[in-house]
């Protein structure tokens, strides 16, 4: 599989990833022009995505999806109560609760636990390489730890540094709401995690959905390398996802 994370943050959320029968996109939460572009870099027409995987319908995960349908025959994939939540109808959509196979293309859904009536994680796998995409999540049960062990590619939330959050500008409702198990992860929480999940299988981390306002990227970075050295894990290769820019394009 081919991945890269087209842009990832508060202002909007798209991951490209694509097999050897499929392109697709995780959220459409930037504008097309801004999409079309990052995959015109790495040499992919927009017109050539035929899935979308929806994880939850917060504006910064969706504010593109409805040009997008009108201007390709992607199919979307997303839960019934997120369909009730987007306000407009999708002409080619595939309800997505559990488990779906597509072709070369095995999808397990990772049910989180955000401020929103219903959200998906991802397990994606293919040709028995795999990749786990979670954002927007105040924890991991753990009920899916051992489903999401030794995965090649771990696309997982990084989204504040505790101290900044506390120290920084928000009102304190919401820096509780963003610390409480329907919030985001924070570095120290994301790298325990991935202590915990990734095995000798893991060449990628893509650090996700880090705050402008409550985090840092060499803190964030720092924050794992430390936790994994620790426990004594050798080092796969750690990306940092921004809001402005894609990620480069890895193949697992």
């Amino acid at each position: 599989m081919l991945v890269s994370v087209l842009a990832s943050g508060s202002k909007g959320n798209c991951t490209y990833i694509e097999t050897k029968k499929h392109k697709c996109l995780i959220d459409v939460g930037m504008n097309l022009k801004y999409i079309s572009s990052k995959l015109e870099e790495i040499k992919v027409n927009i017109s050539d995505i035929d899935i979308v995987f929806i994880t939850h319908t917060h504006i910064d995960h969706i504010s593109g999806l409805k040009k997008l349908i009108k201007d390709t025959n992607a199919c979307i994939y997303l839960t019934e109560k997120m369909y009730e939540e987007l306000g407009y109808e999708l002409n080619n959509y595939c309800f997505i609760e559990d488990k779906v196979m597509l072709d070369d293309l095995d999808v397990e859904v990772i049910k989180l636990s955000h401020d929103t009536d219903d959200i998906n994680g991802y397990i994606l796998s293919s040709y028995e390489k795999s990749i786990v995409y979670i954002t927007d999540t105040g924890y991991i049960n753990v009920k899916n730890h051992n489903k999401l062990k030794n995965k090649h590619l771990y696309i997982m939330e990084s989204n504040h540094d505790v101290n900044m959050l506390m120290k920084g500008k928000y009102p304190y409702h919401i820096k509780m709401r963003i610390l409480g198990d329907r919030g985001h992860l924070s570095n120290k929480d994301s790298a325990n995690y991935l202590s915990k999940f990734i095995g000798d299988n893991t060449k990628y981390i893509i650090l996700a959905h880090l705050s402008h306002e409550n985090n840092d990227e060499n803190i964030a970075l720092n924050n794992l390398i430390e936790v994994l050295n620790d426990k004594n894990i050798n080092n796969p290769k750690i990306l940092l996802a921004t809001q402005e820019d894609r990620t480069e394009l890895v193949e697992v």
